[in-house]
């Protein structure tokens, strides 16, 4: 849910950058050696699943997988999720550099709080459990990136009032099918690959 070039104001765009900035710092500061390939396989996987994105006004809607990082890596989902918004914005034009910093934080912050906030259930001996966990962290992220893309532009001026709407409804839907793949992967992972949803802090 990229937000375009020229579209936000600039207290907006600053703003973004430095949470998103603080984010970066965070997330690269927790990121150890052994984390390093597991980083960079989920910023491909963030970057090949946002690929196929439906315009939307001002913004695009599409599958992001930011709750399924969020969960495997917690605050490294910050550089995660930036690395692969730099390469569509370099080699697609989706979003752009001056909004990179907004629109990595409205992907990365809701996928690092539900992340953290639900790690402990993502280990638990109930596959039901792991199951509601993937679909909340998954679908919950797609809903306040949504929110989170809805109030930047709310805050740019009244104009794009319709456009705040049409981008948080035209993304419920997304969440709700970003939740059962989330669910889908993360049952996955449970049964394969059990110890990537040991997560760091």
């Amino acid at each position: 849910m990229h937000i375009s070039e020229g579209v936000l104001s600039a207290p907006v765009l600053l703003g973004g950058a430095t949470l998103a900035l603080a984010g970066l710092i965070r997330g690269l500061r927790s990121i150890s050696d052994d984390d390093i390939p597991k980083a960079a396989i989920l910023a491909a996987f963030f970057f090949t699943a946002s690929l196929i994105h439906v315009p939307l006004g001002p913004s695009s809607a599409h599958l992001i997988m930011s709750g399924v990082i969020g969960l495997l890596l917690g605050w490294a989902a910050f550089p995660v999720i930036f690395v692969g918004l730099l390469l569509q914005g370099v080699l697609f034009q989706f979003g752009g550099l001056t909004v990179l910093g907004v629109n990595t934080f409205n992907m990365a912050g809701p996928a690092v709080l539900l992340g953290l906030a639900l790690r402990v259930g993502i280990t638990s001996q109930s596959g039901r459990i792991t199951a509601v966990v993937g679909f909340i962290c998954g679908g919950g992220a797609v809903f306040l990136s949504g929110l989170l893309v809805a109030i930047c532009l709310r805050l740019s001026g009244n104009e794009f009032r319709p456009a705040a709407w049409a981008v948080f409804i035209g993304n419920l839907p997304v969440a709700v099918i970003e939740g059962v793949v989330s669910l889908f992967c993360v049952q996955f992972l449970r049964k394969v690959r059990p110890d990537l949803l040991r997560c760091r802090v």
